[in-house]
Order: C-alpha cells, then structure tokens, then sequence
C-alpha cells in the first residue's frame, strides 16, 4: 500500500507534468523539422549524405520512430502518461479542493479568526445589528451569506474553484481525441489536374465518392510569388444521380460528410508541344530536386533518332520555359502561348502547362473530442482567474467588538484592500471613524 501511494504521488507531481509537457513539446517539434509519412527509402535517401542534427542518419530515424513522430509508441505512452497523471491529480487534489470550498466553514471562536491570513477587529454596540447589516450589504455585493446567531460566513467566487478541474478534464479529453483520430484517422495527399476524378472507397473497398476537380487557379502578386490557390471541386456520392460543386482555398477547406478537404499544395504535371509539324504533343512532367525547389521539366529529343537531347525546365505555369543542352547551357526561352523557337534545328512551341492542384483528404474522427477538449480548457483558464474570496464575523457582545477574518486563494493584496470597504457598511465602523 505504502509503495502504491507513493507511485500515486509520484506520477501526480506537478514538477512530473511540467517535465511530460516539455518533452511532449520538443516531441511535436521533431514531427515539424522532419517530413512525417514519407515512405522508408525517402528517409535513407534524405539523410544518407545529410545526417539529421550532423548524426541522425536514416536508418536511426526511422528506428526512433521519428517519420511518424505522433503515432510512435513513446509518443502515444508520453501522452498517456501525462493524462494519467491530470487525472491522478484532479483526483487527489482538485477535487477535495474543490468539495472543501463547497463546505461551509463554521467559525464560533474569534481566536479562531486570528489564525487567517486577513483578521481586524473593530468596536461594536452590543445592542446594535451590526452583523445584521454587514449581512445585508454582502449580499448586495453578490456574497453568498450564510448567518448563524452572533456570527456569519460569506463566500465569492467559489465557480473559480471548478477551473483548474475542467482545464484538467478538457485536456484529458483533447489528448483523447488527438490520439484517437491519430489511430483511427485516414489521410490521402494526391496531386489531382483538371478533369481528372479521384474515387474514394469505404472499407469493404466500395466507391462512395468521386471527386473531380474542375479547375484549378493560382493567384500570383505582382512579382510572380503565388498567393492563394483555388481548386473547383464537384462531388458526386454513390447511388446519387447530382453531384455538387465547392470551391477550396488556402485556410478554407471543405468538410463533407466527416471528410476535410485541404488546399495543400500545387504542382506542374504536364506540357503541350509542338515538334516541327507535329500535333500537339501532352507530355508529363517530372520534378527536378537537384535543380532547385519546385523546379519541373522533361528531356526531349532534337533528332529522329533520338540524339542530342535537351532540357525543359520551368518552375510556374506562366514560364519561361528554359531550354538547356546536354553541357547545361541555356540554349533558348520560351513562353506558353507564344511562338515557336529552333532550338538546335528542332521548332519548339509550348502550347499550354497544366498544372496540378495539392488536395490533402483527412477523415478523422476524434476532431469533436479535440474541439470539444479545447473549448473545457478554454472556459476552465477562464474561471481559474477568479479569485475565491471567504469572510467569517463573529461578534463578541463582551467586548463591544466585532471579529472579521478572511482568506482568499489568490490576490490577496486586493482582497486585504476590500475589507475596509466592506465593513465601511457597519454603522459601528461609520460612527467610530466620526469620531
């Protein structure tokens, strides 16, 4: 018994969670610095030459678990811990707090009111109501009063004491939510272009919905640096004869039927040509990493037997589309729409660049837990700042005096500054300070 309560203690320490929570922050930092569900030949390919951090080759990564940082065993153990632990606590100590402030506190003695942090004493007619009258006033001051013969408590703020519980419970159920849409959530990136569908099956491998994107637009600044994108979207729905139309841009996805559609990204994924005198020519485009970010292009032939190749490379949709031989030099611009240009014998005119539109489908099903946890947390931080304030008079009809004592959870300072205000009620104090 002496050992389990002595684990209890431990794993509700506050200086524990503080540890949990700084961890769980570094953690969630790593998913951010390295790509998260990239397949395992990425990771060996990304940091064979470039170890992570100057020693975190590939294959340490993926045993650390660190492509999938959020789904990991340790990272799902951490948050365990950390709820176990908010629970352990509320239980051992918000709790009681909690049901102490709901009791009502009976003081009978005045020493017993010289023992809080806030105690004075002021002079009282016997004959006079003066407890009668500081009643009165708390309760116009929003005090709940509760009044006894020759002594009374008063009570404000007690909703304050409800706080750090429902912060508790609110993150409890937040990291519920985020865990369970981590192990039962599906996510789909796909680089869709215009006119193409994409269905969605269920699990018993049934389509359910097809999506098409009707078209796709990239809204450019003044400098050619893209600003927003938008993607025209029409979904149909299985055993449905009408599908409907939705727009989806940067920071406004599309939520239908516990499905999240994302604007994520964009892409270049193929280019119309015309060779000399041939018909227009759609052919796909490849990424070029090791020429720079977001740079796209194709290897053509000049010749008829496939000799003296060249480079198409571009990086946007509206060009230059620049034409490099096998030695890198630049051997010609070209402009989408425009005319036709020999490049080494060969006429070269770029008709049109189609471009892709990045959608991000995810259908997680703990998003009402994590919404719901954060709004508890939210209104929990709010009412942890209000302060519980507790008075207690006890009139000693002896000594012509009034005992008046107080504690107050927090800002104490302000509350020690109250009181003279609130006896300022009695018309003992009132005459005495007349006097």
């Amino acid at each position: 018994m002496m050992i389990f309560r002595r684990f209890i203690a431990g794993i509700s320490d506050l200086r524990v969670a503080i540890v949990l929570l700084l961890v769980i922050a570094i953690a969630s930092g790593l998913g951010t610095s390295i790509p998260q569900g990239e397949p395992s030949s990425r990771y060996l390919e990304i940091y064979s030459d470039k170890p992570w951090l100057g020693f975190m080759h590939g294959p340490m990564v993926l045993q650390l678990q660190l492509d999938h940082v959020y789904t990991s065993s340790w990272f799902l153990a951490l948050l365990a811990w950390l709820g176990l632990a908010l629970m352990v606590c509320s239980w051992r100590r918000q709790w009681p707090a909690l049901q102490a402030a709901l009791r009502w506190i009976d003081y009978r003695e005045p020493r017993q009111l010289s023992k809080l942090a806030l105690a004075e004493t002021i002079p009282s007619d016997p004959e006079s109501e003066d407890l009668d009258h500081l009643a009165s006033y708390l309760k116009q001051q929003g005090w709940q009063v509760q009044q006894q013969q020759e002594r009374l408590a008063a009570r404000r703020g007690v909703i304050g004491r409800v706080g750090p519980l429902l912060v508790h419970v609110g993150l409890v159920v937040l990291m519920i939510g985020a865990v369970w849409g981590a192990l039962a959530g599906h996510r789909l990136e796909q680089f869709l272009a215009p006119g193409r569908s994409l269905e969605l099956l269920n699990r018993d491998g049934v389509n359910e919905i097809t999506l098409s994107l009707e078209s796709f637009g990239i809204e450019r600044d003044p400098a050619g640096r893209p600003e927003q994108f938008r993607s025209q979207l029409k979904l149909l729905e299985s055993g449905q004869t009408s599908s409907s139309l939705h727009e989806i841009s940067v920071n406004h996805p599309l939520r239908f039927h516990g499905m999240t559609i994302y604007q994520a990204d964009w892409s270049l994924v193929a280019i119309t040509l015309k060779l000399g005198r041939s018909p227009k020519l759609q052919l796909p485009l490849r990424s070029f990493p090791e020429l720079g970010e977001q740079i796209w292009g194709i290897v053509i032939p000049t010749r008829p037997d496939g000799s003296e190749p060249i480079l198409l490379s571009l990086s946007n949709e509206t060009g230059p589309v620049q034409a490099f031989d096998g030695n890198g030099e630049q051997l010609a611009s070209l402009r989408p729409g425009g005319p036709a240009i020999e490049v080494k014998g060969l006429p070269i005119q770029v008709v049109d660049v189609l471009p892709a539109s990045g959608l991000l489908l995810k259908r997680d099903p703990g998003v009402p837990l994590v919404y719901l946890g954060f709004g508890v947390t939210l209104i929990g931080g709010a009412l942890s700042t209000i302060a519980t304030r507790q008075l207690w008079a006890v009139a000693d009809k002896e000594a012509s005096c009034l005992h008046v004592g107080g504690l107050c959870n927090r800002n104490l300072a302000g509350f020690a500054n109250e009181i003279p205000n609130l006896l300022e009620a009695i018309p003992s104090r009132a005459r005495a300070q007349q006097g």
